[in-house]
């Protein structure tokens, strides 16, 4: 079996090892660091949760350990680039565990934060900075960070920056670093940009792949619950209350929609969160700092998240909403059945969400378990409009539906306008006189295909 100490990895990180669970290599660690620690550039391809962090870190600082002196103010000794703050986060605290008891310096640079207090951190200089490209590109353009003397790149679930248009960002950065470098990058999935990139960006690159792209976790029981847009919640809340004292994770596919429906298992007495894009920085990291420490059962969120959360208590994932982007069901799953950990994920599916089904199954060669409900009919699906269509009516009523629109599924009734729809009017009943139909009040979270 190999070890660490196998690897060649400095006795100091060696020691900072023996504080944490990795005990031995996981296959893509066993791989990868061979080849970093020669100085080859890398492509690694594995899925989530098979430790690509340690993958990357652990020889990057091995080789950061032997310069023996720091950084020269603003300067930059190594840059890993990640899209998520979320994801930003455990890569740094990753690397500061790694790095306990030495001289190394670990830097993180988010939107959401303050501008200022970023570039006093880097007036100083760092050797390895973890930065999402948005914010990276405001403190290069201030003058506040130099990349001249940055000789390695790493870039980190390189397919998900692609999928959130970081592509041009990577072109402004990667003018800022020298031509001569090490770079690195990880991908659960590979499509055909990122193909492009590592032509690009990598030199001779040593390829190191775990899983074939797209297949999930091995462990995780997965199965699909066809049921009417209306009636999820309260499926949901039944799953939660079949699990208690489980965590789990329910993926929604807009910011709104997903706050909502925290507020809403609030109301019925679930210890609940929520992450997405209009929480600030300290709202998200508060948030998972209580979910990690146990004092939250569930976490809504969206796909910002689906990368960023390595919790190995996490037991479920629902997808509440389908993912627009197929290769997001491996990463919504991969949150569960961490480090050899067994887990389950039920995806919920409306009629209007079949062609998202379709598509994760095509991208699965293997059609999902069917643990509730019926496949849609062919018409029920051409009758059902699509996210986003239909938005001044009561998009979420669906053939079967059992009318909970506007009753239980409002966590505050008592903020309803008169004529809402909040005693379920049936759909399409406006007001009289020739009014505009009144605007439902959450009976459906049938989501708009907008941002997250």
């Amino acid at each position: 079996m190999t070890t660490f100490a196998d690897l060649g990895l400095s006795p100091k990180l060696l020691k900072a090892l023996e504080k944490t669970a990795l005990k031995t290599p996981t296959p893509i660690q066993a791989q990868a660091i061979p080849h970093i620690m020669q100085g080859a550039d890398l492509m690694g391809l594995a899925q989530t949760g098979t430790g690509k962090t340690a993958a990357f870190g652990l020889p990057l600082l091995h080789r950061l350990l032997d310069i023996g002196h720091p950084p020269g103010p603003k300067h930059v000794r190594a840059l890993i680039l990640a899209p998520t703050r979320e994801l930003i986060t455990q890569i740094k605290d990753n690397l500061e565990t790694f790095t306990k008891g030495t001289a190394v310096k670990v830097t993180m640079v988010v939107g959401g934060a303050s501008l200022f207090k970023q570039a006093q951190a880097l007036s100083r200089g760092t050797d390895v900075l973890v930065a999402t490209p948005g914010r990276l590109i405001d403190l290069l353009e201030r003058g506040d960070v130099s990349l001249e003397k940055c000789g390695y790149l790493v870039l980190d679930e390189a397919d998900h920056m692609l999928d959130m248009g970081f592509i041009h960002s990577l072109r402004k950065i990667a003018r800022h670093i020298p031509l001569k470098r090490q770079t690195l990058l990880f991908s659960a999935t590979m499509p055909k940009d990122i193909e492009e990139i590592a032509a690009t960006y990598l030199r001779n690159p040593v390829r190191v792949q775990v899983n074939p792209p797209g297949k999930p976790a091995e462990k995780v029981t997965q199965g699909v619950h066809f049921i009417p847009n209306g009636d999820k919640a309260k499926l949901l809340e039944d799953y939660l209350k079949k699990h208690p004292g489980e965590q789990a994770l329910v993926f929604g596919r807009t910011k709104h929609g997903s706050e909502k429906l925290a507020k809403l298992l609030a109301s019925w007495g679930f210890r609940v969160g929520s992450i997405h894009g209009n929480k600030s920085q300290n709202q998200r990291d508060r948030t998972l700092t209580e979910f990690r420490a146990g004092e939250l059962d569930v976490l809504v969120a969206t796909d910002v998240a689906a990368r960023g959360i390595d919790i190995p208590t996490v037991r479920h994932v629902y997808n509440y909403d389908m993912p627009n982007v197929p290769e997001n069901y491996v990463h919504r799953i991969g949150r569960t059945a961490r480090a050899g950990a067994e887990g389950a994920s039920i995806s919920f599916c409306a009629p209007a969400e079949m062609v998202e089904l379709q598509a994760i199954e095509k991208l699965l060669k293997k059609p999902l378990p069917v643990v509730g409900g019926a496949p849609w009919a062919a018409d029920v699906v051409a009758a059902a409009p699509r996210p986003g269509q239909n938005r001044g009516q009561n998009r979420g009523q669906r053939p079967g539906n059992s009318g909970r629109q506007g009753q239980k599924l409002t966590a505050k009734p008592q903020g309803q306008r008169p004529g809402s729809g909040g005693q379920g009017r049936p759909q399409g009943q406006g007001k009289s006189g020739g009014q505009r139909p009144a605007k439902p009040q959450g009976g459906s979270f049938a989501p708009r295909r907008d941002a997250r």
